[in-house]
């Protein structure tokens, strides 16, 4: 089939939900799909192998679990070492240790009521083994979150959110592990004459010293209170932990594997589909509707949905039937999901999350979802040679 006729195809799909021509070519541009899976090739192993800064995080964990998660990542992340003030970020101390690496002298830390609350684990992805830093209590996530990603500036952060994956963080513990490797070599060894010529040189491999990890709370998936879902608090609490975790774990995927992770719907259905999995076993339409805003009797305005909306913004109508074909695309999957279960192990969850990346959001929500998908995962597993 043909590009234009593709298009056309998809056009028609969004017309039958009311979508006018203008909004068609708004929610086509939006609808693009960004994921280039090209890279799933016959005969690749899954999971994917180890990212370089992994072996670090390792050897960390395994010192947290004498020591105390917090404890440890606190002599070894300089965020750690500043409080949460507005503009600290600014001060000399504190560009010194988070730009070059150098110990503050006097630093009180980062400040937490509950750091026994803080755990540092290494998971299994299907992209890989990451580290995850846990924070079980809302005050712990939010300090963490503003120490690691907000440059300890003391910056709101919607109840909704309960995780971040952290990326392209310069860790200086690697940094001076390669010093050292450079250091001990004799003279006529090394490639730079001085360590400010070497690391020059090795700047552009962001591989050596540049790390990825993923920050979780337990609270509330969503900010969804466990009586919304009829389930009492402990247990919504240990699956919102689970749905976090392999929710970004497949972005890790898409992103690593596929070269995309967007602010975009596609994206979040992927996403939730596979924490939901991982949490109850299945896909659940309801759930990941509530999830978004999408509760019956409408949108919840100030929802996460709203995240989503692209940019430049969807306008209100195309908004709207944004909604509608999201609405279907869960209901299909949900459909989909039943009479499919078996393997959850980590082959599995790959190749689900790329079923679904290597389709349009307008055919996840078509009348011929079902058949759509049946056909991507026959036409995958054959390509891979599964």
């Amino acid at each position: 089939m043909g590009i234009g006729i593709q298009a056309d195809v998809q056009a028609r799909r969004l017309a039958a939900l009311g979508a006018s021509a203008a909004e068609i070519d708004e929610l086509l541009a939006y609808n693009d799909n960004a994921f280039d899976l090209s890279a799933l090739e016959p005969g690749m192993t899954l999971p994917l192998p180890d990212e370089p800064f992994v072996a670090v995080w390792e050897a960390w964990a395994e010192e947290a679990r004498e020591r105390g998660a917090f404890a440890v990542l606190r002599e070894k992340l300089p965020q750690l070492r500043f409080p949460i003030r507005a503009g600290i970020s600014e001060t000399e101390a504190y560009r010194a240790a988070t730009r070059k690496g150098v110990p503050p002298e006097e630093a009180t830390g980062l400040e937490l009521e509950h750091p026994e609350r803080v755990e540092l684990v290494i998971y299994q992805s299907p992209a890989g083994r990451i580290p995850l830093l846990i924070a079980r209590g809302r005050a712990e996530f939010v300090a963490l979150l503003q120490a690691l990603a907000r440059r300890n500036e003391p910056w709101p952060v919607p109840d909704a959110q309960g995780a971040l994956m952290v990326s392209g963080y310069n860790n200086w513990e690697r940094i001076r592990e390669l010093r050292k490797r450079w250091e001990s070599l004799p003279a006529e060894e090394r490639e730079t004459s001085s360590w400010s010529d070497e690391f020059a040189r090795i700047t552009p491999q962001k591989e050596l010293y540049q790390d990825r990890f993923i920050l979780l709370s337990d609270g509330p998936y969503s900010a969804v209170p466990a009586a919304d879902l009829g389930l009492d608090e402990a247990r919504w609490r240990e699956l919102s932990l689970v749905i976090r975790r392999d929710h970004e774990c497949a972005h890790y995927f898409t992103r690593r594997l596929f070269g995309s992770m967007r602010n975009n719907l596609l994206d979040e259905l992927i996403a939730d589909d596979a924490g939901m999995v991982a949490a109850v076993g299945r896909f659940r339409a309801d759930w990941f509707l509530r999830f978004l805003g999408l509760a019956p009797g409408g949108y919840r305005p100030g929802g996460r949905l709203e995240i989503y909306r692209g940019d430049p913004p969807l306008s209100d109508g195309a908004f709207q039937v944004l909604q509608a074909l999201i609405a279907r695309a869960a209901g299909n999957l949900e459909r989909f999901d039943y009479g499919r279960e078996g393997s959850r192990g980590v082959v599995e969850r790959a190749l689900r999350i790329a079923v679904l990346a290597s389709l349009r959001l307008e055919e996840l929500g078509s009348p011929e979802a079902g058949l759509l998908l049946g056909r991507k995962v026959e036409e995958l597993c054959g390509r891979l040679g599964w």
